[in-house]
């Protein structure tokens, strides 16, 4: 008789996070992971004492996939601009997860000015001040009302309020971030 395939602690995980990808967190469960993995629910609860870890364990990994969205930039207009359409993007392709990282009780991350401040934002702040000048006050200025335009699209599309329509998008977003940069140059718009 062959030996049971190992059920691992990274199985489990990528399991969890894909149950939260394809229909939500919310039916993370030790019997769903075990039903996707074809065992019983003793190594998911061997792993995890609690489903709640699990969770916080796939939210880690969704950040993680997230992240990674973001950062695959290709727009010509700068890398504020990229990170905002992939954000908005990524609330259509993913809304799942998207509900999952900024609409759940698992987000915790840092308040919005907290978040500004962050020594991980610092490279993409600089970029952005290389491409359109001002302080570093300007900038950041700038990426707050950038996050907030792009949040607030990503929220909408997200929860199926609006359909996706990347050319409107891209014209609405391009249209927020030059009326930042004005704003925060001290140019009446």
């Amino acid at each position: 008789m062959p030996p049971k395939p190992k059920i691992t602690k990274e199985m489990i995980i990528d399991t969890a996070f894909e149950i939260a990808r394809k229909t939500g967190a919310e039916y993370i469960s030790a019997r769903t992971v075990s039903k996707e993995l074809h065992c019983s629910t003793q190594p998911v609860m061997y792993h995890f004492a609690t489903i709640e870890k699990l969770k916080k364990a796939a939210y880690t990994k969704a950040d993680a996939y997230h992240t990674n969205f973001l950062m695959q930039l290709d727009h010509p207009q700068g890398v504020m601009l990229g990170i905002g359409y992939n954000y908005i993007r990524f609330a259509a392709e993913e809304p799942h997860l998207f509900r999952f990282l900024f609409q759940s009780d698992y987000f915790t991350g840092k308040t919005l000015l907290e978040m500004r401040d962050a020594e991980e934002l610092a490279p993409i702040l600089f970029a952005m001040q290389e491409a359109v000048g001002g302080t570093v006050k300007q900038v950041k200025d700038i990426f707050i009302t950038i996050f907030l335009f792009a949040h607030g699209y990503a929220s909408i599309i997200a929860n199926n309020s609006i359909k996706y329509d990347e050319a409107l998008i891209k014209a609405h977003l391009e249209r927020a971030y030059r009326g930042a940069v004005l704003a925060a140059q001290g140019e009446k718009i």
